[in-house]
């Protein structure tokens, strides 16, 4: 536990403090009273309730579209399953600022509603749901239908031939067994809405304010850092409030339920209804997930004089159009993000499978509370993690402010709870007798590693590195503040476009967020082949 604790103490304890400590001090004084004068301001307490109600809103919408497709995914077993799984799931691995711009080519100004139907959504909530029911529509087909996938459809059964109606039986029965899961999903998808930061930025526009927003507001953009040390303290308070209510689903599940092999479960649809159930999942996965990408895509090609690559050889020069949105070549953020992002993956995967290791021994509290420690990083504020970083990692012996290494040191953050998610479950599922005989024939503890758990969790440890590879390349929130002008990373590059006018920068940031979103998608597939579909979790 050594090493992790050392990392989560000086990358995100320390600058999470100071940034907190700063905004609250005056003086060498803490000014606590600064808390309640914030929080009885009129405009903060507007934003505190658009956070909640949108959150709660958005992971209602999530749950009423996503549990069908959770439903078909668990039971039915049709050609193609394997690529739509991918397809429903490259979402979720997809940057905020990925997301929020190609809802922006559908439902804003110059979008195919407006060209079609002269209807706009952008800077309305309507757009903001939608983003967010796109992007978490994943969380719950894998969560939810992992686990359904695994219960043994005989009880149904069993309560129908007993005289229950079908519905009673799915209510009596299949319902309080997925409770958990769906309780579990529900936190997760409330969590990343309630944070929601690139999507309420992007189509939001400067009425609609979420926590994560107005913390990037009042700190690069107000430089109120009292105001902002307040939002982190509450946003971290109602985060660690979830995540703690999420653990305590997640034990109930693993304890309650006695679950089968998945294949046992799935069969080819029957009947006209289940069939129409089919294709109204396959329905909503174009709608809702094909068409925003494909839009994407298609406004990337639409340049003045027709379609074509003129917006992707435009990202080749700096200025181009007489804009000096860049010093260097937008283009050049393509390679600076993926070596920033192979070096948070190699710092997530030491981090995170250390602290799978530590946590695997089930070593009483301490250890509950360094796996909850693990979570924090998804939901406290990243903006003021980057900001943080900036203010503390200034001077000798870890002056970094200037360094390239600051980036992925950010972005594995984000990794380490993938990374730790994806390898906990197939540790603890290893025979310590295994280890056991190892020792006895002297083997010392690391080639018993080697020889023992490392062939075992191979692929885990291949999945978790694509995960944190696909996260830390679409981190926005702290790499914003701490990514250097002339080595911009992809998000940052789609933001700094999206925030200037013309059809050039325009055109730019759409051939930008269709390099990311292939990128993301093909780290994707290359999970889909080698992971285990063995349980619901991510």
């Amino acid at each position: 536990m050594a090493v992790p604790v050392a990392f989560f103490a000086l990358f995100f304890a320390y600058p999470v403090t100071a940034i907190v400590g700063r905004g609250l001090k005056a003086e060498d004084a803490w000014q606590f009273g600064r808390i309640g004068e914030v929080l009885s301001r009129p405009d903060i307490l507007d934003v505190l309730w658009f956070t909640t109600w949108q959150a709660l809103a958005s992971t209602a919408l999530t749950l009423l579209i996503a549990l069908p497709g959770a439903y078909v995914f668990a039971r039915f077993d049709f050609p193609g399953k394997q690529v739509l799984r991918a397809v429903v799931t490259v979402p979720f691995v997809l940057p905020t600022v990925v997301v929020g711009t190609a809802f922006l080519a559908l439902l804003g100004r110059g979008g195919l509603l407006d060209e079609l139907w002269g209807v706009r959504l952008d800077t309305t909530v309507w757009a903001i749901l939608l983003a967010h029911v796109f992007f978490n529509y994943a969380v719950v087909v894998r969560t939810v239908g992992g686990l359904w996938s695994q219960l043994d459809p005989r009880q149904e059964e069993a309560a129908r031939v007993l005289g229950a109606g079908r519905f009673a039986a799915f209510r009596r029965v299949t319902l309080p067994a997925l409770a958990p899961a769906v309780a579990a999903a529900a936190l997760m998808v409330f969590l990343f809405t309630f944070t929601s930061f690139g999507v309420v930025q992007i189509l939001g526009g400067p009425a609609y304010s979420t926590l994560e927003v107005e913390i990037y507001r009042q700190t690069a953009q107000l430089l109120d850092l009292p105001t902002a040390a307040v939002l982190t303290l509450v946003q971290f308070a109602a985060v660690g409030g979830i995540l703690a209510v999420h653990a305590a689903t997640v034990r109930r599940r693993e304890r309650a339920l006695k679950l089968v092999d998945p294949a046992q479960t799935s069969r080819r649809p029957r009947g006209a209804g289940q069939w129409a159930l089919l294709g109204g999942v396959l329905l909503t996965a174009l709608l809702l997930i094909l068409l925003p990408l494909g839009v994407l895509v298609e406004r990337s090609l639409d340049g003045p004089g027709g379609y074509g690559f003129g917006y992707y050889e435009a990202l080749q020069s700096v200025g181009a159009g007489g804009s000096s949105t860049f010093l260097v070549p937008p283009l050049e953020a393509v390679g600076n993000s993926l070596r920033y992002a192979l070096v948070a993956t190699l710092i997530a995967l030491v981090i995170g499978g250390l602290a799978a290791a530590a946590l695997t021994r089930r070593a009483g509290r301490l250890v509950r509370g360094f796996d909850a420690l693990l979570m924090l990083p998804l939901g406290v504020s990243a903006v003021t993690v980057g900001f943080g970083f900036l203010i503390t990692l200034d001077k000798p012996p870890l002056d970094l402010r200037t360094s390239w290494i600051l980036v992925p040191l950010a972005q594995a953050l984000v990794g380490v709870p993938f990374v730790v998610r994806t390898m906990l479950p197939v540790l603890r599922a290893v025979d310590d007798r295994l280890r056991e005989a190892a020792a006895v024939l002297g083997a010392s503890p690391l080639r018993a590693w080697r020889e023992v758990d490392l062939p075992l969790v191979r692929r885990a440890v291949l999945v978790a590195a694509g995960f944190a590879f696909a996260v830390s390349l679409g981190e926005f929130g702290a790499t914003v503040f701490i990514a250097r002008p002339d080595n911009p990373t992809l998000p940052v590059a789609v933001a700094r476009l999206l925030g200037r006018s013309g059809e050039l920068n325009y055109g730019q940031a759409m051939a930008l967020s269709t390099i990311l979103m292939l990128v993301c998608a093909v780290s994707l597939l290359l999970l889909e082949r080698i992971r285990t579909d063995r349980s619901g979790e991510f």
